[in-house]
């Protein structure tokens, strides 16, 4: 089968052949039709990654496809089930083996390319949103990074939940899709002061922070009493730090969210999590956005899309129908 695998943290991933792996006794072999990519993905190649695997190993967390196999402990999937895996590895290759732990059936409306494309971002969103800062209907949420794979979702799954969203991201293109998101206000974080503009709306209750830096210390100070700043991430390199006597003057609260840290302590807080969410795209109520689709030959472009912020949503690797 054909593999993007990375060998070493000093050179890229590379398109090989290798053999089929086979499944071990409480694992799931998925032949694979369609792999998201993640920032994590970026930090993966260089090993700065909390959960980067031994090399070698094939890249790509988030797969959709078919079970082809499944180990002699394995109960509840049979071949031929459509099944999405959280694998954290091995997703950009032709076959996967995957604990059965990390798989979820797939309603039968769902495309190959939405199933790929919505496990992390809009996993990460929803428990972050609900599960963390218990965000509130009419409720100012702040959303930076807005136009990326988990900014756009938070966009989405704030205003399902009520909020009155604001979204900040880079350039009018990019301020576009987060409206079409369901956004209230734009802020462009290119030509635009993110404190003195949210000022202007009252401030923020939650913050949803897949960005850092600059960003992060302009939001902090633009946050109501009682504001929840999630911090999802460190998109801009910048991780900021936090003089903890700020915290009081607001009486601020700094909330992390590393969603697949779950599946350690809390599978059931995922697991509900995700089938929220299935059951709001059955009905119709999230539509997952990819703004490119690229054959496995591709997928070290596809993270150039990722690394140069040039994607919106989600970018998502074709392996097989």
């Amino acid at each position: 089968m054909r593999a993007f695998m990375l060998s070493s943290h000093d050179t890229a991933p590379q398109l090989v052949d290798t053999n089929v792996p086979e499944p071990g006794p409480d694992e799931i072999r998925v032949r694979i039709a369609a792999c998201g990519l993640n920032f994590a993905d970026l930090l993966m190649m260089t090993g700065t990654y909390q959960e980067t695997p031994a090399l070698p190993f094939v890249m790509g967390m988030e797969v959709a496809g078919t079970v082809d196999a499944v180990g002699r402990n394995v109960n509840g999937f049979t071949p031929g089930k459509r099944v999405a895996v959280f694998g954290g590895q091995g997703g950009l290759a032709e076959y996967g083996c995957f604990s059965a732990t990390r798989a979820v059936h797939l309603p039968d409306s769902m495309s190959w390319r939405d199933a790929a494309a919505f496990q992390i971002a809009y996993g990460t969103s929803h428990l972050a949103l609900d599960h963390r800062a218990r965000l509130q209907p009419d409720e100012t949420l702040l959303v930076l990074g807005a136009a990326g794979g988990v900014g756009l979702t938070a966009v989405e799954i704030g205003k399902l939940m009520g909020a009155r969203v604001v979204a900040c991201a880079r350039g009018a293109d990019k301020l576009e899709t987060a409206r079409a998101a369901g956004a209230d206000h734009l802020i462009d974080a290119a030509t635009q002061d993110i404190r003195e503009e949210m000022k202007k709306l009252g401030g923020a209750d939650v913050v949803y922070d897949p960005v850092g830096g600059d960003q992060f210390t302009a939001a902090f100070r633009a946050c109501r009493p009682e504001g929840r700043i999630l911090t999802i991430g460190f998109a801009s390199g910048d991780i900021p730090q936090i003089r903890a006597n700020h915290l009081l003057v607001k009486n601020l609260s700094v909330l992390g969210l590393y969603w697949g840290g779950y599946l350690a302590f809390r599978p059931d807080v995922l697991t509900a999590s995700l089938s929220t969410l299935l059951q709001w795209y059955e009905a119709g109520r999230l539509a997952p956005h990819v703004s490119h689709e690229l054959p496995l030959e591709q997928a070290a472009d596809g993270m150039a899309l990722l690394r140069a912020r040039k994607s919106t949503g989600k970018v998502v690797i074709h392996i097989a129908d």
